[in-house]
């Protein structure tokens, strides 16, 4: 078994060649949460997602992020409403997150709602989120702090970066299964 730690796109894109290289049900991949974030009282997890939509066949090779042929109609409708709309949200892409946020808040761990979309969507790789506690990455700017999304996202990586504070770092354990698979690995 392979374990592959991961997070966004390059890692989605590896994770490709790696499928091919040997059967998916061998390979495990750890995802970093810590770029989690929460927009529209939605969970939004996108290091997990573009890993499962990657390995679902569904994403969007042309922008490297979200769901193929997806429309954006319910952003724009939120805009209409004055929400701001910076982080792109496509519309089935918006499904993903009210399932994973129905999920969240039925009681539901974060390793369980991903499980339950890995399974949805057919991944045959075991996806793991690194944490269930949330952990936030925050980046010091000389415009003061702002999570790692608003950041990058939002405001392009143009503010002069001062540090990074990982936020819940702390109290955060690994999920269930990270520890034992990558001990049981016969490669990370």
């Amino acid at each position: 078994m392979i374990v592959a730690l991961a997070g966004g796109v390059g890692a989605a894109r590896f994770l490709q060649g790696l499928v091919r290289a040997m059967e998916p049900e061998q390979i495990t991949v750890v995802v970093n949460t810590g770029d989690d974030i929460e927009l529209h009282g939605l969970y939004i997890s996108p290091d997990v997602d573009i890993v499962l939509y990657t390995l679902a066949g569904i994403v969007d090779e042309q922008k490297g992020w979200g769901v193929k042929g997806d429309t954006f109609r319910c952003l724009e409708m939120l805009g209409r409403y004055g929400l701001e709309t910076w982080f792109k949200l496509g519309d089935m892409d918006l499904a993903t997150h009210i399932y994973r946020t129905m999920l969240l808040r039925s009681g539901h761990t974060l390793s369980q709602a991903t499980e339950a979309i890995r399974r949805a969507l057919g991944v045959k790789v075991r996806v793991l989120p690194m944490s269930d506690q949330p952990v936030r990455t925050i980046i010091i700017t000389d415009k003061g702090p702002m999570h790692f999304q608003e950041y990058l996202v939002k405001r392009k990586a143009m503010d002069k970066v001062l540090g990074v504070r990982f936020e819940g770092i702390e109290e955060a354990e690994p999920a269930p299964g990270v520890i034992e698979t990558i001990e049981e690995a016969g490669g990370v």
